[in-house]
């Protein structure tokens, strides 16, 4: 395991050369320029500020020298937001994003993961009819449209809770945003636990469990359940780096101050560096967490655990 663990790390790096390779080639390749809304500045003073920035260099030269100083820690200042720097922009974001992707995340795992072994034990049923067609509901309707929805009915209409703004992170900011963000990973972690318990469920060695005598609670237990969480677990690496990296529709609806909203601004205001730094944040995320759930395939299936 550990030679393992080694390996993958060291494959990471050229990964995540070739992701900024291709983000920095993208990004420059984009119609438009940071400085184009300064219509009215003067020809010499765009000069000076292109070359304060390196953008009069060729495109390899800029992308060498955002490397070196990426390799030194530095991502640079931002184009648009000359005050920031582009840590300083990820580092007030991230935790927003943080806060409401791993509470989403920590509330699907847990309702869908029921619904799922519920769904798969009582299977044919009419409760089995219902949760997976509230699953495929939830999976089909797109946060665009349930977070509007969950803004009108609790926010508008009955004013329970606020329909924006962050205000520190308080319960009942996060509410709405929260719930939006976990209704599609409930349905999908539901409908892979239920198709992954009938799997478990009519295995061999689960029939000999209960040729054994073994009672149906410690088969579900002891013979079912594990198996149930490989596919959740290869499910889970990169939707936990999707949603702690910014939910870009949440954050815009709800108005909140994450990274994801911060992407997007700088994509259509062409803020190179900026683009670049979150794109490597949500690219190391999806490195590491890929890597975590190799190592604990180990732990929930020995048949393949690496060596």
């Amino acid at each position: 395991m550990p030679g393992y663990i080694i390996r993958r790390l060291f494959f990471a790096i050229p990964t995540m050369f070739v992701i900024i390779l291709l983000t920095f080639l993208l990004m420059h390749m984009a119609p438009g320029g940071p400085f184009d809304d300064l219509v009215d500045i003067d020809p010499e003073v765009l000069a000076n500020l292109r070359a304060a920035y390196n953008l009069d260099d060729t495109v390899w030269k800029q992308f060498l020298a955002y490397l070196g100083g990426l390799l030194q820690g530095d991502l640079g200042p931002s184009l648009v937001y000359r005050e920031q720097t582009v840590g300083h922009i990820i580092a007030v974001g991230l935790p927003v994003s943080v806060t409401i992707g791993l509470s989403a995340m920590t509330i699907g795992l847990s309702i869908g993961l029921v619904c799922g072994i519920v769904a798969a034990l009582k299977h044919n049923s009419v409760l089995d009819y219902t949760l997976m067609a509230a699953a495929m509901t939830g999976v089909a309707v797109p946060t665009f449209v349930t977070a509007p929805l969950l803004i009108l009915i609790f926010g508008l209409y009955l004013s329970w809770l606020p329909i924006s703004g962050w205000n520190g992170g308080q319960i009942q900011h996060l509410i709405l945003p929260v719930t939006a963000l976990a209704i599609p990973k409930i349905a999908a972690i539901a409908r892979i636990a239920r198709g992954a318990m009938l799997e478990s469920i009519n295995t061999d060695y689960v029939r000999t469990a209960r040729a054994k005598g073994l009672g149906e609670f410690k088969v579900i237990v002891h013979h079912v359940l594990r198996p149930v969480f490989i596919p959740i677990t290869s499910y889970l690496g990169p939707a936990i780096a999707g949603v702690m990296t910014g939910s870009v529709i949440i954050e815009k609806i709800f108005g909140l101050p994450g990274i994801g909203r911060a992407f997007v601004d700088a994509a259509l205001n062409r803020d190179y560096p900026v683009v670049m730094g979150i794109v490597i944040v949500y690219a190391a995320f999806i490195v590491l967490l890929n890597l975590i759930v190799d190592i604990l395939y180990g732990f929930l299936d020995p048949r393949i655990r690496q060596t």
